[in-house]
């Protein structure tokens, strides 16, 4: 009995080793799925089947991920990351997943995105940062990274996001934002814009709810108005505008300025004009339009009519006096000549 045991656990162990699976995986070749998860990893497990196009590797204690751990599963769909120890990447570890399209990567020690961490993901579909520490996201996650139609940050400690980096997702279509500590000032205007114009494309958002500073505290940023931000000040704008390449140079001079004459220089930006208010919503913006535009034709219309009806009084009260007074005055009514005649007698 004890023999025939032994030759079942031989033939199983020959069988496991054949595909290629790893001894703590299971390894499911008709759905191509190797299931590694609680299995008290540290790092990416080697020899997994080439062919294996999910990868189940939640719940363990994985710190890091070398620059070759993908190179033997090339065809891998499907990352799931989460609930591990990670807290960067490095450099070109993810690059030889060309086909990979769902990357989930929550609830690990994440602090900050380098910028291009993703690139090499031209499949790249969801992208899941959420129950992080991550503090700061770069200006864009790759260069092939624009087919990500979900993005979610949720869960994580930043309190700003920059514009450009969702412009370089032309394809999004949820993202999610909520439980962080968004820092709603002058430099929040490229997102409510990006924003307000992502919901009127029929984006899907949980929206952004300001944790700073006190005033706005727990307020959606959709409902607060341009004019109460204030301006900022010229050198922050810069700052920003600095990513344009056209006003790079007028950046630069404004710095330079600013440091021969840092005194003169603070006291004229306190008196920088405010932006011209913007209204706070598209569609807000759009209604008011139409309705303007149709109160003015019905204001104009009746201007029309009633200068119609003046002109039309005017011609029959003069068309009146010229049939009806006139020959009156040159012949006189009877009543009028008997008090002449009386006055001769």
């Amino acid at each position: 009995m004890t023999g025939n045991w032994l030759l079942v656990l031989s033939i199983v162990f020959t069988v496991h080793m054949a595909h290629g699976c790893p001894q703590k995986c299971l390894c499911h070749m008709a759905s191509k799925t190797a299931d590694c998860k609680n299995r008290g990893f540290t790092e990416i497990p080697a020899h997994l089947p080439p062919e294996t196009q999910i990868l189940l590797l939640q719940n363990n204690r994985i710190w890091r991920i070398n620059q070759n751990a993908f190179t033997g599963t090339p065809l891998l769909k499907i990352l799931d990351l989460s609930n591990n120890s990670l807290s960067s990447f490095a450099p070109g570890s993810l690059q030889k997943l060309r086909y990979l399209q769902v990357l989930n990567l929550t609830r690990n020690l994440i602090h900050y995105i380098e910028n291009k961490t993703f690139s090499f993901l031209p499949h790249l579909k969801e992208l899941d940062l959420s129950s992080n520490s991550i503090v700061r996201l770069p200006e864009t996650f790759g260069n092939s990274t624009g087919n990500i139609t979900l993005l979610s940050v949720k869960h994580n400690k930043l309190q700003k996001m920059e514009r450009v980096l969702l412009e370089s997702l032309p394809n999004l279509k949820v993202v999610l934002f909520k439980d962080n500590p968004w820092l709603c000032n002058c430099n929040v205007f490229g997102l409510k814009l990006w924003l307000e114009s992502f919901l009127y494309r029929g984006g899907i958002s949980d929206g952004i709810i300001c944790a700073t500073p006190g005033i706005r505290k727990g307020k959606d940023l959709l409902k607060v108005p341009y004019e109460l931000f204030g301006a900022c000040p010229l050198t922050t704008a810069h700052t920003h505008l600095a990513t344009t390449h056209h006003h790079s140079f007028e950046h630069r001079s404004s710095l330079k300025h600013s440091h021969h004459n840092e005194h003169g220089e603070n006291s004229r930006l306190s008196c920088e004009p405010k932006p011209k208010p913007r209204p706070v919503n598209l569609r807000h913006a759009i209604a008011t339009v139409v309705i303007t535009g149709v109160v003015c034709g019905i204001v104009c219309l009746m201007m029309l009519a009633a200068a119609v009806y003046g002109c039309a009084y005017a011609a029959i009260t003069a068309k009146y006096h010229r049939e009806h007074l006139a020959p009156a005055r040159q012949h006189g009514t009877p009543e009028e000549k008997e008090p002449f005649d009386s006055s001769l007698a």
